[in-house]
């Protein structure tokens, strides 16, 4: 009677520990050793993301046997169901999101696990709350990349602007920037003063003419040039004198260049002898120079003696 009664509190001892130890077995509340299963934590609040892992022993992938499961509600409403596919090992693993519209209450939510005759259970303390879902983050497009702005062109230096040359008037020149009166060559026999001041300008043709009778045809013999030599002396002592008077009045340089305008014209002889012959030169200076007397002299003499000789007849 003792044994008996010994016997059967050792069998109801190891009862209660059997039933301690799943107990604190995690989060497994019927447990199968042809399908065992687990999850990832004890307790879960809204929002939280629930795994739960498992195995079918002696697995048959040819079977056609699914493996369904169920969520059921501490007021025993079912909250989910669906189906999945095992690995080909056994292994499975189903993973949601605790809280939603059917997630009413607190409590144990049971979920169960079928496949074929066997079925296990595990339990799920859920504890509520605001759910903590963080939203994905959208992805943020990336930036075009600036293109590189292009290199300005330096500026190619502006070519400074050639200075304008002064326009020089006539009978002068431009001189490192500046007019300056073009010194000419005097001829070999000197300035023609009276001929210049009678007729305004060197560049007159009466005056140009005179010098290249002299230059080319009376200067181009010895006996022209010991001429001009004597007659230059003369000329100058009163030349610059008259060619004053000439500039100062304009009635006097009217004078004079009628005066000499005869004369001129007699030089025209000149041109007919040949340059550097001295017998031509001579002998037609002597005719020009004997011309010019009885033009200048012997003519008006003539004339005052014939008016002298009729003033008198008449008194």
């Amino acid at each position: 009677m003792r044994l008996t009664g010994f016997l059967a509190f050792a069998l109801l001892s190891i009862t209660i520990l059997s039933y301690g130890m799943g107990g604190v077995v995690f989060a497994t509340s019927d447990p199968n050793p042809a399908l065992p299963i687990s999850t990832n934590t004890e307790i879960y609040s809204n929002g939280a993301s629930v795994t739960i892992s498992g195995n079918i022993k002696d697995y048959d992938s040819s079977s056609g046997k699914g493996l369904t499961f169920i969520v059921t509600s501490p007021d025993n409403n079912i909250v989910t169901i669906g189906q999945l596919t095992p690995n080909s090992d056994g292994s499975f693993t189903k993973s949601f999101i605790a809280g939603g519209p059917l997630w009413k209450n607190n409590g144990d939510y049971n979920v169960e696990f079928h496949y074929g005759a066997d079925h296990s259970k595990v339990s799920l303390n859920y504890v509520g709350g605001e759910a903590v879902i963080s939203k994905p983050v959208e992805p943020v497009e990336p930036t075009e990349p600036v293109e590189p702005t292009e290199p300005v062109e330096p500026t190619e230096p502006v070519e400074p602007t050639e200075p304008v040359e002064p326009t020089c008037g006539a009978g002068t020149t431009l001189v490192n920037g500046i007019c300056q009166v073009v010194k000419t060559e005097e001829p070999k026999g000197g300035g023609c003063l009276i001929a210049t001041a009678a007729y305004g300008s060197e560049l007159a043709p009466q005056v140009q003419f005179l010098r290249e009778i002299r230059d080319n045809t009376v200067m181009s013999t010895s006996s022209g040039v010991a001429f001009m030599s004597g007659f230059n002396q003369l000329y100058y002592s009163f030349s610059p004198t008259i060619a004053d008077m000439e500039r100062e009045n304009p009635m006097f340089q009217e004078a004079v260049r009628a005066f000499i305008t005869p004369m001129i014209s007699t030089l025209s002889i000149m041109t007919l002898a040949d340059e550097g012959s001295e017998s031509e030169v001579l002998g037609l200076g002597i005719s020009v120079i004997a011309l010019n007397l009885g033009m200048y002299i012997a003519a008006p003499a003539l004339i005052g003696f014939k008016v002298n000789k009729i003033i008198k007849s008449r008194k």
